[in-house]
């Protein structure tokens, strides 16, 4: 029997693919949808899904990003647009008591203007006349009793007890103040009493709501005495002090950072030797109105006694805020006119470096404090001579020949080895500093 002929797999694919008809082979391709033409709903199909992607491209993250930005930029506009009405009608209602306060900040910037008495036109600085503490009677007669060293200093205890005994000795039922005429219910009494125990023992927490009403009385001190701040805890001290650096104007706020505010911190740093973090908090929100806060703590410190440590912890405060360059001015123009202390320069120096842009007027009295020490017989500290270094290095361009004569006179009588040299560098050049290092060094060949 012959034997049967295999035939290959691949031959037999062939040969039946081969002879298969044209439409036949176009229906069983199972690539046909890929290529072929569509239609009808499958096609609709097909054209939504390739407007989606392309929609998808079209917004890409980046395009719905800068959307959300948008939106949210208009919704902040909006809102801003909200709180500035709000605060236009806040500030229209209190516009009345805010008025005697621009008066006072209008005199206080221009006070070196109109103090200013123009009398050696020919010399490299001008002379400035004698200028007012800008204060009443009755507060020159406060600043004079608890500032003059020679007299015994009143303290805050002191004031609020003499109150107390004033007020146990009038009659019960209603009290009145002798100064003001103003009734004192016992009901309010009362009640500003609970609240001054409350401040005694406060941490944290919200302030009791009669205490904030307290800067819109006519008689707040009358008030504030019965609430004891000699026994307030430094926290309680930092809310009343944010509450009335905020609410009174630059003259009450004054006088609560004298009677109030300049104690606790004076007898927190002598007890500890340093000062709370609080009262330091304190010191930075008073800066909120600068020229209570030059009137109230800074002379008053300087003119009572104030030591070194007191006056660095005041300064850095200082420092870390910004103020206005016409209340610096005033400050620095009074801090030369005071008589000289260490304190004294720490303050200077710290002003100084703020870079401010003074006028010709308060130039001229800085020379001249420097000039006044030509007489002097003392051994001038450190600081001193820091404080004239920065002095020279912010404001060397401003200082006239007539001038330089001056400081360099200053310079023969009070030498530092290391500060004066500096100082000539800064106002002769550096030949004169060359020339300065090397007569030190032929007259002490130690020093390199």
């Amino acid at each position: 029997m012959p034997k049967v002929k295999k035939i290959r797999a691949n031959a037999l694919v062939n040969q039946v693919a081969r002879h298969e008809p044209l439409g036949q082979v176009i229906h069983d391709d199972v690539n046909r949808d890929k290529y072929a033409m569509i239609s009808g709903r499958r096609k609709e199909k097909r054209r939504t899904r390739t407007d989606s992607e392309e929609e998808a491209r079209m917004l890409d993250p980046k395009a719905s990003q800068r959307i959300v930005e948008l939106s949210n930029a208009q919704q902040l506009e909006l809102q801003a647009e909200e709180e500035v009405l709000r605060r236009t009608e806040l500030r229209e209602k209190r516009q009345q008591q805010v008025d005697s306060d621009d008066e006072e900040f209008e005199d206080e910037s221009v006070l070196l203007d109109e103090e200013v008495d123009y009398i050696e036109h020919d010399q490299g600085y001008v002379t400035v006349a004698e200028d007012a503490d800008g204060l009443n009677a009755e507060e020159e007669a406060l600043v004079a009793s608890m500032m003059n060293p020679s007299e015994e200093r009143r303290t805050l205890a002191d004031i609020i007890l003499e109150k107390i005994e004033e007020k146990e000795a009038e009659k019960r039922g209603e009290v009145v103040a002798e100064d003001e005429g103003i009734t004192l219910p016992p009901k309010v009494i009362e009640v500003y009493t609970d609240i001054g125990k409350i401040l005694g023992r406060y941490t944290s927490g919200k302030l009791p709501k009669a205490f904030k009403v307290i800067p819109s009385l006519s008689n707040w001190e009358e008030v504030l005495y019965l609430t004891r701040p000699d026994k307030w805890t430094p926290q309680a001290m930092f809310q009343a002090t944010r509450i009335f650096a905020s609410n009174l104007n630059p003259k009450m706020a004054q006088r609560f950072y004298n009677l109030v505010l300049l104690d606790a911190v004076r007898a927190d740093i002598q007890s500890s030797k340093k000062l709370n973090y609080h009262y330091y908090m304190s010191l930075k929100k008073s800066v909120y109105k600068p020229a209570a806060f030059f009137k109230g703590i800074l002379l008053p410190l300087l003119q009572d006694n104030c030591t070194l440590r007191e006056a660095a912890i005041v300064a850095s405060a200082l420092q870390r805020v910004s103020i206005p360059s016409h209340h610096s001015a005033v400050a620095i123009h009074k801090l030369a006119g005071l008589e000289y202390s260490g304190a004294s320069s720490i303050f200077i120096k710290t002003l100084l470096n703020k870079k401010y842009s003074l006028p010709a007027p308060v130039i001229g009295s800085l020379v001249r404090h420097y000039a006044s020490f030509i007489e002097d017989e003392r051994q001038m500290p450190v600081l001193w001579h820091q404080s004239l270094l920065v002095f020279v290095q912010r404001y060397k361009n401003e200082i006239k020949d007539e001038a330089r004569e001056s400081l360099r006179l200053v310079m023969k009588k009070h030498f530092h080895p290391k500060i004066t040299p500096e100082i000539r560098r800064e106002l002769f050049g550096v030949q004169a500093f060359k020339d300065e290092r090397q007569s030190i060094q032929e007259a002490d060949p130690m020093v390199s």
